[in-house]
């Protein structure tokens, strides 16, 4: 939506454009459409010039669409100082919706049309490159061909951005290469996925490996390219994860059940681990008026299974299942445990704009830092759901291959004494 039909739909709303910004946003939160009219006026200073300044959190944005010739481009604030915050999912968990996207919203993305193989041609893809690898929030101008649009990006795989503009220029400046990252794009032999583990093992923060990929600083020489973000975020969930899995492996299975529970952004989470081989289970309940079921008047269920050998497809329910497979092998290597593990998610009215797969791996790692239930068999597990999620535990069983087999196999009764 331009600014200029922006400014005739609020000037519709009851008040016009007398109403204050707090009464959208906190009277009407759970309306999706007034949140992004808040959010879409928040914006209107930074699409009213062709030109912004400010501290790039080192982030940056490749997209999809016209692949392979996608817009890169890095991500903005009008602000000057220590903005790493805004490029760091990590730091979130305990952020509100609203702040995530108040805080998202400022960063505006540059745009300039580039050919994923040429990471090594051109200014911008310098640009990009060099941002990617900074250590720490790098000054940036830049400037338009054209004013930049509104549009809040949002998506439940990416997280939230602010207006879009086409780069006419970018400088930057201040950067210091975070010296693991140098070191593995300086290493022209090694397969990216030899880098990201690597990088994993030395501490880097997942979220700083995923732009890594992202702009195409991993690999062997002739092979890299830029990686559109949604698909690097992905790659980087699912490679960690499918090695801590096959480590994982050679433990010993878990002789209890944990039950995990969490509430975060107005989704529920209750995790299981139980004894046996690895097997893994992310089921997602999506009520009505929630991103994936926004026109519905039931709830939504969707479900996706690995069993001890993995899965050969895509996950159904997208890249939300390998950031929560990240997690919970995370948990099950500080354990030195394998087992069965499943996670029951509902995601109630309240979480009414998707924020970023982030959500998921983060809180899935929030969830599994809590102090788990030890429960003694599957009639203490069936209690737990009826205790602490809404939805009868028979509408969990008719989407869960894993609690069919309990039913079935009894798996559980023979590990528990």
């Amino acid at each position: 939506m331009d600014r200029g039909n922006m400014i005739e739909e609020l000037a519709q709303m009851p008040g016009g454009l007398n109403v204050k910004r707090s009464t959208i946003v906190y009277k009407h939160m759970r309306d999706p459409a007034l949140m992004r009219y808040y959010y879409g006026v928040k914006m209107l200073n930074l699409v009213d010039k062709l030109d912004i300044s400010g501290s790039s959190p080192t982030d940056i944005f490749i997209g999809r669409f016209g692949y392979p010739k996608v817009f890169i481009g890095p991500l903005v604030p009008p602000e000057f100082g220590d903005t790493s915050i805004l490029g760091t999912p990590e730091q979130w968990r305990d952020m509100s919706m609203e702040s995530i996207v108040d805080m998202r919203s400022k960063l505006v993305r540059g745009v300039h049309l580039s050919n994923i193989h040429d990471v090594e041609k051109g200014r911008i893809e310098e640009q990009v490159r060099d941002l990617a690898l900074a250590e720490k929030p790098a000054v940036a101008d830049m400037s338009f061909s054209r004013k930049p649009s509104i549009k809040i990006a949002l998506n439940d795989e990416v997280q939230p951005f602010g207006p879009t503009g086409e780069i006419k220029q970018v400088e930057l400046y201040n950067i210091k290469a975070e010296s693991k990252m140098e070191a593995l794009y300086q290493d022209i032999d090694a397969k990216a996925s030899t880098a990201i583990l690597e990088l994993y093992d030395k501490g880097l923060q997942v979220s700083k490996i995923q732009q890594g990929l992202s702009a195409g600083l991993f690999g062997i020489k002739n092979q890299r390219r830029f990686v559109p973000t949604r698909w690097s975020i992905t790659a980087v969930d699912d490679t960690i994860s499918k090695d801590l899995r096959e480590e994982i492996k050679q433990n010993n299975p878990m002789d209890v059940i944990y039950a995990y529970y969490n509430i975060a952004l107005d989704n529920r989470w209750l995790i299981f681990f139980m004894p046996g081989n690895w097997q893994y289970e992310s089921i997602e309940a999506w009520y009505p008026k929630t991103i994936w079921n926004e026109n519905g008047t039931d709830i939504s269920i969707y479900s996706s299974y690995e069993g001890y050998h993995g899965r050969s497809t895509y996950a159904e329910i997208g890249g939300c299942y390998y950031a929560a497979r990240l997690a919970v092998t995370e948990k099950l290597k500080k354990l030195g445990r394998q087992g069965t593990i499943l996670i029951l998610r509902e995601v109630h009215d309240g979480y009414i704009m998707p924020v970023g797969v982030w959500n998921v791996r983060e809180h899935v790692r929030q969830t599994l830092e809590t102090e788990p239930t030890v429960l003694h068999g599957t009639k203490e597990m069936w209690d737990m759901i009826a205790k602490r999620l809404e939805i009868p535990k028979v509408n969990w069983i008719a989407n869960s291959r894993i609690l069919k087999d309990l039913i079935t196999q009894r798996r559980i009764i023979e590990y528990v004494k």
